[in-house]
C-alpha cells in the first residue's frame, strides 16, 4: 500500500521525523562517507536524506514513484526530482553510480522487477543502499510513521530478494532503536537509544541499512575436447600371401 507524498512531507516535518532522518542518515554516512564524483540516484521519498550528496556528488536526482506523487526538490533551487515508472526509469544502462531506495521497496507491487530495473541502470561498479523496514522492529507495528506502511522485511528476506534479482549484500546497518513515540524524553534519549541497540545487536531495530553491488556475469567457454588420433597400424600378424600347400 503506498503513501502519499504529502504524509511523507509532513513526517519528516515533525520532530519525530526530524530525529529519525538524522538517525538513518548516521548509518548512511557511515557506508557512503564520500561522494565525490558520483552519480547518486534516489528513489522512493530519498529527498530527506539526498542532502548527504547533493553539494558534493557530481549529480544528484530524485526518482518519486507515480503511485506516491512528487514534490519540488530542492525548494529554492532548480528542480532535481521528477514522477517515474519506477519499473521504467528513465535513464540509460549503467549510468549510476550509487542509487539509493528510501520508501521504495517496501511500498512496491512488484519489488522483484523493481530491482532488476534498477540493477540495469546501476554501473557495473556501483552500489545500492536499501533502507527497508524490519519486520521485528517496533516502527512497523504503527501506522503512524511512513515505516508502518507496506511490507516490512526480515533480514533473511531481503537477503533472498537481492540474490535473485542479482544483487550481493555486501554491508549491514540498522537504525531507529528508539520507539516511535513523539514524546520530548524518547526524542531527546534517541542517540543513547541507538547507542544501546547497536552494541547489543538487538533484533528490533526500525529499519535496516543494507547495500549492495551488482553482480555482472559473463559466459564461461565451454571445454572442447580434444580427440586422440591414433594412425592406423597394419595388423601385428598380417596373414601370409603365399598357399600353406607345398
Amino acid at each position: 500500500m503506498a503513501i502519499d507524498v504529502i504524509d511523507l512531507r509532513d513526517f519528516y516535518a515533525q520532530r519525530l521525523g526530524i530525529v529519525a532522518r538524522r538517525l538513518i542518515n548516521r548509518g548512511i554516512h557511515a557506508h557512503w562517507p564520500s561522494m565525490e564524483g558520483q552519480c547518486v540516484v534516489g528513489l522512493g521519498y530519498p529527498t530527506p536524506y539526498l542532502g548527504l550528496f547533493r553539494e558534493d556528488c557530481e549529480r544528484c536526482i530524485a526518482f518519486m514513484p507515480a503511485a506516491q506523487g512528487v514534490l519540488k526538490w530542492p525548494t529554492a533551487r532548480p528542480a532535481l526530482a521528477t514522477l517515474v515508472d519506477e519499473l521504467s526509469l528513465p535513464l540509460q544502462d549503467a549510468v549510476a553510480d550509487r542509487i539509493l531506495l528510501v520508501h521504495a521497496l517496501e511500498m512496491s507491487d512488484d519489488p522483484e522487477s523493481l530491482l532488476r530495473e534498477v540493477w540495469r541502470v546501476l554501473s557495473p561498479s556501483g552500489r545500492m543502499m536499501v533502507i527497508v523496514p524490519n519486520r521485528r522492529g517496533i516502527w512497523t507495528r504503527t501506522d503512524a510513521t511512513p515505516f508502518g506502511y507496506g511490507r516490512p522485511y526480515s533480514r533473511s528476506q531481503i537477503t533472498q530478494l537481492l540474490r535473485q534479482t542479482w544483487f550481493t549484500p555486501s554491508a549491514w546497518g540498522e537504525a531507529l532503536f528508539v520507539p516511535p513515540i513523539n514524546g520530548g524524553w524518547f526524542l531527546r534519549s534517541a542517540a543513547a537509544w541507538e547507542r544501546v541497540g547497536a552494541a547489543l545487536s538487538l533484533p528490533f531495530a526500525g529499519v535496516h541499512i543494507v547495500e549492495a553491488t551488482k553482480q555482472v556475469y559473463r559466459p564461461i567457454a565451454a571445454k572442447r575436447q580434444h580427440s586422440r588420433l591414433i594412425p592406423a597400424l597394419p595388423p601385428a600378424l598380417a596373414p601370409s600371401s603365399c598357399s600353406a600347400e607345398e
